[in-house]
């Protein structure tokens, strides 16, 4: 266990979501780790890259030395590019590289949780451009919530579905709450003084609002609001494939209930993704 308890939940959230997605990807035969997932423009075999290199970095292994090729068109800014030398230079690697070398930094880095002294409020280094310190727990916490949204793409993609209440899942709600007032008061331009009502169901189940104050911030409050502008009624992994870009507001309508002001609610709906 690592020394600090107020960690303990995110490096167990993050153990048994990078342990499932090993369990994911150990069957796959070599033409299954092409299979696109709903991470734009990354395959199978891309998110698991991913997921090992960001590890890596953490564990203090020297970065790749690539160039990417000219043709990744979706690379268009610093964030992408830094993300995708990891992703790119695994990219002719074959299956049992790919679940050898998963394998083994799950238990490097797994060793280095398991002794780790430093406080939560330490200062760490970020494994994003432009933003170079965040605290050990800021660090731990993103990592348990990208490595659960990460397992859910794969689960998507070979067809294996579950996990949706996973201890990363809980970190996830969080976390994609947390980018609700901005959603609303700032991309959405909700007006001063509304709410906004959302009402998930399924394996994670909330209510939440979203409160619009007299000068434009919002914040999120589990109170529910009497009159709300627009309320917004939908299953938990939709609403989880809406927060992280994975898939168009248009693809799922007809699993979103929508009661209220319907210029709102597609404002809404169209600035909903939070992730980077």
């Amino acid at each position: 266990m690592t020394e600090h308890p107020r960690l303990q939940p995110y490096v167990d959230a993050w153990t048994h979501s990078i342990e499932a997605i090993s369990e994911l990807v150990r069957p796959l035969v070599e033409g299954e780790w092409n299979r696109p997932t709903e991470c734009p423009y990354w395959s199978v075999r891309d998110v698991v890259s991913h997921v090992i290199g960001i590890e890596c970095e953490l564990l203090g292994d020297p970065r790749p030395i690539h160039t990417l090729p000219r043709d990744l068109f979706h690379v268009t800014d610093e964030t992408s590019r830094y993300m995708e030398v990891q992703v790119d230079v695994r990219r002719h690697h074959t299956g049992p590289e790919m679940t050898s070398e998963l394998e083994y930094t799950v238990i490097r880095r797994s060793r280095q949780l398991r002794n780790e002294k430093r406080q939560p409020d330490a200062v760490v280094r970020s494994v994003l451009p432009g933003r170079e310190e965040i605290t050990l727990e800021q660090q731990l916490r993103m990592r348990a919530f990208d490595v659960w949204v990460h397992e859910q793409d794969l689960r998507r993609a070979v067809g294996k579905p579950g996990g949706l209440d996973a201890p990363g899942a809980l970190i996830a709600r969080d976390v994609l709450l947390s980018g609700l007032p901005k959603v609303v008061a700032k991309r959405a331009s909700a007006p001063a003084n509304s709410a906004v009502v959302f009402d998930v169901s399924g394996p994670v189940e909330f209510l939440r609002t979203v409160r619009v104050d007299h000068d434009g911030r919002g914040s999120v409050t589990g109170s529910p609001s009497l009159g709300p502008l627009v309320t917004f009624s939908l299953d938990w992994e939709t609403y989880v494939r809406l927060a992280c870009g994975r898939v168009r507001p248009g693809a799922v309508r007809d699993r979103v209930k929508i009661e209220g002001d319907p210029g709102l609610a597609d404002a809404i709906l169209d600035n909903f993704a939070v992730t980077p």
